[in-house]
């Protein structure tokens, strides 16, 4: 009886990289992406149209009313730039505008962001009797025109003899019911129910795990929210208009209202007071922006 032996199939041999062909090296995960030209084009038109307005408010600011009702307007500054930014800090009070808006915008953020995580974490991970209905109400809150408030509100203020004062505009933006829901939406994603459960187990109570757990994971949250409740306080006009006045207690916006009153408004004159008003909000990007973008990135990668 004669065996035939079979020999074993030979392997495959691997083919030789092509030229031309990008490496196992550019497809690996977490390899670093290049941006091309076109990215840079598109990246400069989006930067050069977002610096356009502020440019062209210093540009107006620089020159008269008769230079800018001229076809074409001016497009670059004229000499008289830090003369009206001079008169406007003057005459519109700014530096205690400046202050007072400070005071108020920063009382408003730290409060809401406080408030608002605390009850992101309720609707978002605590189990309680109403709670999709109580949601339900806090984000009907949001549909509701604010202008309809304004008359109840005023009449409460002027009731508790708060006019011309600084917390008749600071206690009705402690709350904010997009906070709220900023907040859950948030900390449903980003907080596991493992990690509360843990912190259950070691014995923690409902405010330590808020303090040492809620906290922790909801920073970049609360960053992002502190920063657009702080804009958005600052920026605010109608309501402050309506409580302060200038000679008193004014904020930015009341203060640049005052400017350029007359038979023929001094266009320059508002243009410099809104610059001033303008600069501190640049300052806080320039000083917390990156912290803010890295609290961003860190909540993705988390989330």
């Amino acid at each position: 009886m004669t065996t035939t032996l079979t020999k074993p199939p030979a392997e495959p041999v691997p083919e030789p990289p092509r030229r031309g062909r990008r490496g196992p090296k550019s497809a690996r995960a977490g390899g670093q992406m290049h941006a091309g030209p076109v990215a840079y084009i598109i990246l400069a038109l989006f930067t050069v149209g977002s610096l356009f307005p502020l440019v062209w408010t210093a540009i107006a600011a620089s020159r008269d009313n008769q230079r800018l009702a001229q076809t074409p307007p001016p497009f670059w500054f004229g000499g008289n730039l830090f003369d009206k930014i001079e008169i406007a800090w003057t005459d519109a009070n700014m530096g205690e505008a400046i202050l007072n808006t400070t005071i108020v915008a920063g009382i408003s953020a730290v409060t809401v962001v406080f408030l608002s995580t605390i009850a992101g974490f309720a609707f978002a991970k605590l189990k309680f009797r109403g709670r999709n209905a109580l949601m339900l109400i806090v984000v009907g809150t949001m549909m509701i025109p604010p202008q309809l408030s304004i008359i109840p509100l005023y009449m409460m203020v002027a009731k508790l003899d708060w006019t011309d004062q600084l917390q008749a505009v600071i206690f009705p933006s402690l709350v904010s019911a997009f906070g709220v829901f900023f907040m859950r939406q948030y900390l449903l994603q980003a907080l596991p129910d493992e990690i509360i459960e843990a912190a259950r187990v070691d014995g923690a109570s409902s405010w330590r795990v808020v303090w040492h757990v809620v906290f922790p994971a909801a920073r970049p949250a609360m960053a992002v929210l502190g920063m657009l409740i702080f804009v958005q306080v600052w920026n605010d006009f109608l309501w402050p208009f309506l409580v302060l006045t200038q000679n008193g207690n004014p904020t930015v916006q009341v203060a640049v209202a005052g400017l350029g009153r007359g038979f023929t408004p001094d266009q320059a004159l508002i243009m410099g007071g809104a610059l001033l008003g303008t600069l501190p909000l640049l300052l806080v990007f320039a000083i917390f922006g990156k912290q803010i973008v890295g609290g961003i990135m860190q909540g993705a990668v988390k989330g």
